[in-house]
């Protein structure tokens, strides 16, 4: 009972300090955009925690590809450098993710859904009695209704984001990270000349030697190889 007390002496509080002295003709405008601002802000940090939730999954997804890939124990140096690639990867992904999700809440606060409110009943008491004091100017029965109009809105809302909020992170962060991980990665190996390619295999230099040898050899023996096919056709 306090709390529900407690409720409707805000609700007049805002609508009344909103209000001014000339109230709208059907209702107190900008009470109820405070009201709903105020409600729907506090999903701002769900809807972070949410974001924040599937990065720590995919990164974990990525410490266990990464151990569980047995190619790549061979290699310390690259396994790390993967890895770190792909973490930092997944961190632009996540901000991406933050932003667009934070500007879905930041729509919602900021825009109300017009036709809501359109198809609201409406009656002589909304608006009060102007000819009351600003405080005695709505009663009890007219705060609940807004109270009431308030939550109904705001779950309203909430309904749309817990579908659109979940659509936002799988496109952002799990989609992304599907298509497009470890692009920056490659492009970088691109770039990068056989010093550094051999510092991340890590290899022992002899055998690295002995490799590029056996690699010489090799296009020896396929030069080798044509000529006497060239020889045998022409005969």
């Amino acid at each position: 009972m306090e709390n529900l007390i407690s409720l409707v002496n805000k609700i007049q509080r805002l609508v009344t300090e909103a209000d001014g002295y000339q109230p709208h003709l059907i209702a107190p405008e900008q009470g109820y955009r405070r009201l709903i601002e105020s409600s729907i802000v506090s999903i701002r940090g769900p809807a972070e925690a949410s974001v924040d939730t599937v990065h720590a999954i995919l990164k974990d997804l990525v410490h266990k590809s990464v151990n569980e890939t047995v190619e790549l124990k061979q290699y310390p140096a690259l396994r790390v450098e993967v890895t770190n690639a792909a973490i930092e990867s997944l961190d632009k992904m996540r901000d991406g993710s933050k932003k667009a999700t934070l500007q879905l809440v930041d729509m919602e606060c900021s825009y109300l859904t017009v036709d809501f409110f359109r198809k609201l009943p409406q009656d002589v008491e909304k608006g009060g009695n102007p000819t009351h004091s600003i405080f005695d100017r709505y009663n009890d029965s007219y705060l609940r209704r807004i109270g009431s109009n308030v939550l109904s809105y705001v779950n309203m809302v909430c309904a749309g984001l817990r579908n659109s909020i979940p659509k936002s992170i799988v496109y952002c962060q799990v989609r992304e990270a599907k298509r497009s991980l470890l692009d920056h990665f490659f492009a970088e190996l691109g770039t990068m000349d056989m010093k550094r390619l051999s510092s991340l295999l890590n290899e022992d230099p002899a055998i690295m030697e002995r490799r590029s040898a056996i690699s010489k050899r090799l296009e020896l023996y396929r030069a080798a190889q044509s000529e006497i096919d060239a020889v045998a056709w022409s005969k």
